[in-house]
């Protein structure tokens, strides 16, 4: 292997654990703040579900990934390099100042970046851009709307019983939550196996786009090992900002979440995690009533995720920028 394609391994690999880092409050958030789990028993089993996710549902989101949006054989290596890094960059900042950002909106931003500087916008392919986008965009909007659906079926199915069905929604929610983080691991483990078989692909390693069994591993082991560690200052955005959680309330935004997650995954759609579960959570907390849900926080999500795409994409256009003209960094990637 050369080393731009060690690089771009590595790089891939990172932004996957990033991934998960970040996103595994959209999976435990709610049961945590619920008190449906302790925060390492939540975090420890959605982990072991990541890893087994994209074993079991298959890898066409990361076929639309590696083989729908770019064409492989007018791009290098630099260009993913570039896309990757503006992507992890961008996943750092809003982990760090505890945005739940998109990850998915970070590496759709970089790779549009990158490729429009590296090789020009005719080298994407614009069907497969549209499938992305419709995606990410119709995504939150079925979680609001289908949250709010669940919710209110559930309160009238629940209109005569007891105090006591709070016991009932607290222990199904080791189903909806592993239904979630299992389709958390199928939809977003394969974003990063579709860069790595690109990656491959182009540097002439296989004939042609098939995801190899170590990829699958590699990329859902490094996802479930972000997800171990977990996110907290995610989790406390997503757990108790929106409004105060409740057991009917967790079990029905991971529920929503998870029937959408899965259901764009085996489509190929990839979607972020971030943006369904939080519109679930919005929708599901509407579903009560619309004052109980505090706007303000929902309002600076939907800015995050509003600016995500092109902060990230002049972030991997100006690292593109800088690995092809200093000398040293071209002839370190040779």
């Amino acid at each position: 292997m050369t080393p731009a394609l060690i690089i771009l391994i590595v790089l891939a690999i990172v932004f996957d654990f990033l991934n998960g880092l970040h996103d595994s409050s959209n999976i435990v958030a709610t049961m945590i703040s619920s008190r449906a789990f302790r925060p390492q028993t939540a975090l420890a089993f959605t982990a072991v579900a990541h890893f087994f996710g994209p074993f079991l549902f298959g890898v066409a989101v990361a076929k639309t990934i590696g083989s729908e949006v770019v064409q492989a054989e007018s791009i290098t290596l630099e260009v993913i390099i570039a896309a990757l890094f503006g992507a992890i960059i961008w996943n750092l900042l809003t982990w760090f100042f505890g945005i739940p950002s998109s990850s998915s909106h970070a590496l759709i931003g970089g790779i549009i970046g990158a490729v429009a500087i590296g090789a020009g916008f005719d080298v994407i392919k614009l069907n497969g851009l549209e499938k992305v986008l419709i995606a990410l965009l119709a995504s939150p909007i079925v979680g609001f709307v289908l949250g709010f659906l669940i919710t209110r079926l559930i309160f009238f199915l629940a209109r005569a019983a007891t105090p006591k069905i709070n016991t009932f929604f607290k222990r199904s929610q080791i189903v909806t939550a592993l239904v979630l983080a299992f389709s958390h691991g199928t939809n977003d483990a394969q974003k990063t196996m579709g860069i790595i078989t690109l990656g491959l692909l182009i540097s002439g390693f296989i004939p042609d786009f098939r995801v190899p069994v170590w990829v699958i591993a590699v990329s859902a082991g490094a996802i479930a090992l972000g997800t171990a560690f977990g996110g907290w200052r995610l989790i406390r955005t997503l757990g108790g900002k929106f409004y105060k959680i409740r057991p009917v309330d967790s079990f029905a935004s991971q529920l929503t979440s998870g029937i959408v997650i899965l259901g764009a995954s085996l489509f190929g759609g990839p979607v972020s995690t971030t943006q369904v579960v939080s519109s679930a959570i919005i929708g599901v907390g509407s579903s009560e009533r619309f004052s109980k849900v505090r706007w303000n926080v929902a309002e600076e999500i939907i800015t995050a995720w509003i600016i995500t795409i092109p902060a990230t994409a002049l972030l991997s256009a100006g690292t593109y920028w800088v690995l092809v003209n200093i000398p040293a960094i071209q002839n370190f990637l040779r």
